[in-house]
């Protein structure tokens, strides 16, 4: 047991540099690729490197009819619509926020786990989640944008709503009773978001790609790195580690989103981020100690 709970943290720093360093990254691409069509071409290449690898180890199977709900669950919350709003708010917010407010799901899943999946939550647990939200409230700071500014707020609410999103397929994930492995379903899902962003994207007033071999590269990391290998790893660790525990470990995202956009995008760096990281590293030790005590 205590050798799948080392797994687990290992992929979830795994994750957090994925998906931390991708936020810049993300932005550099969407200056050539209408957002739609990102996800689109993220999601395809994911499919193709998943489906390949399957096919390579000979488990490439159609899911259990146990499955179908996870299946259809994940692929329309977590691959089809987290990943257009978080595309889509990132037109409007810059890299560091936008990772920022993506990743307030602990706001939503502390009272889902607790309600939805009668998951214990000690008040040591509960200790360690408010300070890593306190620290993302530092770090969030709602008065250094014009709320005044329409498309500001939009793109604000859009990445807000992916959360939320993010949290109710977090939960799903918790409470399904898996017949596959993650990865055995991973490429259904992703079918079944392409399924939706496509033909969205197709009868969409969407703008023209400008190729460049950068865009391309930028693709295959966002379809190779950041979904297929990233979302296999997520949902791995939410399997084997409590909701809570995830979601706040999820928190570490957001500060190598920022890192990463000051030192590629030359974003400003406040004080308030040494504030606001502290609080996030205590909330995460507050979890890890709890994992080693068995609370």
């Amino acid at each position: 047991m205590q050798k799948l709970l080392s797994s687990a943290w290992v992929l979830l720093v795994l994750v957090v540099v994925i998906w931390g360093s991708n936020w810049p990254i993300m932005k550099i691409g969407l200056r050539s690729i209408d957002p739609l069509w990102f996800t689109a071409g993220r999601l395809m290449i994911a499919f193709l490197a998943i489906s390949c690898l399957l096919l390579f180890l000979g488990k490439f199977k159609r899911p259990h009819r146990q499955d179908i709900p996870i299946v259809m669950g994940v692929g329309v919350m977590q691959f089809a619509a987290f990943v257009t709003l978080i595309n889509l708010g990132l037109m409007e917010v810059n890299a560091s926020r936008a990772a920022l407010l993506a990743y307030t799901t602990p706001l939503w899943v502390t009272p889902g786990a607790y309600f939805l999946l009668s998951e214990h939550i000690s008040r040591m647990k509960l200790l360690g989640v408010g300070v890593g939200l306190c620290g993302l409230m530092v770090l969030f700071n709602p008065f250094g944008f014009d709320w005044n500014d329409a498309s500001v707020v939009k793109g604000n609410v859009l990445l807000l709503v992916a959360a939320l999103i993010w949290a109710l397929s977090i939960l799903h994930v918790r409470k399904h009773q898996w017949k596959g492995s993650v990865l055995e379903l991973t490429p259904w899902q992703i079918l079944v978001a392409l399924s939706l962003v496509v033909p969205f994207a197709w009868f969409s007033d969407t703008r023209p790609t400008s190729w460049s071999t950068e865009l391309v590269v930028i693709l295959l990391y966002n379809g190779v790195m950041a979904t297929a290998i990233a979302q296999w790893a997520s949902m791995r660790v939410t399997q084997m580690l409590p909701a809570v525990t995830v979601s706040l470990g999820f928190l570490m995202v957001p500060l190598m989103g920022i890192m990463s956009s000051v030192i590629w995008l030359g974003e400003s760096l406040t004080l308030t981020l040494g504030l606001g990281a502290s609080l996030i590293v205590i909330g995460l030790l507050l979890q890890l100690s709890l994992k080693k005590q068995g609370i």
